[in-house]
């Protein structure tokens, strides 16, 4: 009996012992199979295939040269799309390196192979985008707010990556990163924000009532004064008047006349981080965008009035500010979620993997997302329309940096019109009065995608 037993305890070691050994087989495998890619594609035999615009031309080109390519021919995706060279992350390339080697563990290296990541940008309008900033830097992002490809998206200063970084000691601060994924003060255009809270809080009629005056300064209970652009004040304004004069002192009203949760809860469902809120960020196809956030603490003091209008502790990314006014001009309050890869392919040229249009859960309502796209429209009728050349529902943005020390200009908005759904956000630093404005420089950029 007991030799029985044995050979039965026997069987069962056996047994368990395959068991772990097919299993361990398959967890080496599936390990094979799925890191494969990230080993070769950092191994010094890998070539790596192309990236393309949403009409194949060429975004990246391993074995881009002066010879091949004109010297600017890069410059204007230099800091969105980068290189394999190691010297910038948060870019295309360093995000999807693994996703454009030419390798595959049926055919194995294939020097030749169709790998490739072919996006949603339009180049022609993005270089376009781009000379027009001429000597100013800044940023300009744009996308199908129905579909959420990205079509235009710029940074300057940028970098030529066929200089091979030979003079990187040189290049301006500021030129290794697309800064329309990094965090910036976004001025009055945070009033849009601001203007939903005052929506959700107050209803559509009890905001449409309330009027402010504005004598040119507003000042706290605390004693602390806010003033407005225009010294002279704009007298009594009701919310779209004040809304089109991006009139600081009828905000500051309007904001002490609103619960703090009631804000931070709008603001939260926005995806800004408030107070001691983690700031997250945004994935975009590997790309990194930082989520909003700022400081709001007591309805009645200076910087949380100020925070609400953009400044103080607001901080928001120009690529968050623009899928903020895809909720708006849907109608519908939910974020049209922003991609930049339109499909992969791989080493045989088969289609590995696709972009797909997807939303955010509500961040407002769907009324209160039609009442701020009215005001947004009537402000795009009244001062911006005839500029821009297009149906446009906006709002324009002065922000303070650098301790004061300068300013930088913005203009968020959508073109209303679904046959061409497009939502925008540009930042021209450093703004000079009767330089370039952002206006024309959404305008060009319209036109250019239009074309």
């Amino acid at each position: 009996m007991k030799s029985i037993k044995s050979i039965r305890r026997g069987e069962r070691l056996t047994i368990l012992i395959l068991v772990l050994f097919f299993i361990g087989m398959g967890i080496l495998v599936f390990k094979v199979v799925m890191e494969s890619r990230f080993y070769i594609s950092h191994s010094n035999s890998v070539t790596l295939g192309k990236v393309y615009d949403r009409n194949e031309d060429v975004l990246f080109d391993p074995d881009a040269s002066k010879e091949t390519y004109d010297d600017s021919y890069f410059m204007d995706v230099g800091n969105l799309i980068g290189d394999d060279s190691g010297q910038m992350t948060n870019t295309l390339v360093s995000e999807n390196i693994e996703q454009l080697q030419n390798y595959s563990l049926i055919f194995g290296a294939v020097p030749h192979g169709k790998t490739a990541i072919y996006t949603t940008l339009d180049h022609e309008a993005n270089r376009t985008v781009y000379n027009k900033f001429g000597s100013k830097d800044g940023t300009a992002i744009a996308y199908n707010y129905k579909t959420g490809e990205i079509l235009v998206c710029v940074s300057k200063p940028s970098v030529n990556i066929l200089d091979n970084y030979e003079n990187i000691a040189e290049l301006p601060e500021g030129s290794l990163i697309c800064k329309a994924f990094y965090e910036t003060a976004p001025g009055s255009t945070q009033k849009v924000a601001t203007t939903a809270a005052g929506l959700e809080a107050l209803g559509t009629e009890g905001l449409m009532e309330k009027s402010y005056n504005c004598s040119g300064t507003f000042t706290t209970k605390y004693g602390q004064k806010i003033r407005c652009h225009e010294l002279n004040g704009h007298g009594t304004q009701n919310v779209i008047q004040a809304f089109e004069n991006s009139c600081n002192p009828f905000y500051a009203q309007l904001v002490r006349d609103l619960p703090l949760n009631s804000i931070i809860a709008t603001y939260r469902r926005m995806g800004i981080a408030v107070n001691d809120d983690a700031v997250t960020k945004i994935d975009i196809d590997g790309i990194s965008a930082f989520s909003a956030s700022t400081k709001l603490t007591d309805t009645e003091d200076f910087d949380t009035m100020w925070s609400c209008m953009g400044q103080s502790e607001a901080l928001a990314s120009p690529c968050q500010m623009m899928m903020w006014e895809s909720a708006i001009a849907n109608g519908t309050g939910k974020v049209t979620e922003p991609y930049l890869i339109d499909h992969i392919t791989n080493v045989t040229g088969m289609v590995t993997a696709s972009g797909k249009t997807t939303y955010s859960d509500s961040i407002f309502t769907s009324d209160i997302a039609s009442q701020v796209k009215e005001i947004m429209i009537q402000n795009g009728q009244d001062r911006y329309n005839s500029i821009i050349g297009y149906p446009v529902g906006v709002k324009s943005g002065t922000a303070q940096v650098q301790d004061g020390k300068s300013e930088n200009s913005l203009l968020v908005g959508f073109v209303d019109d679904l046959s061409f759904p497009i939502a925008f956000c540009v930042v021209i630093e450093d703004r000079v009065s009767g330089e370039l404005s952002t206006s024309e420089l959404v305008s060009t950029m319209l036109y250019a995608l239009d074309s």
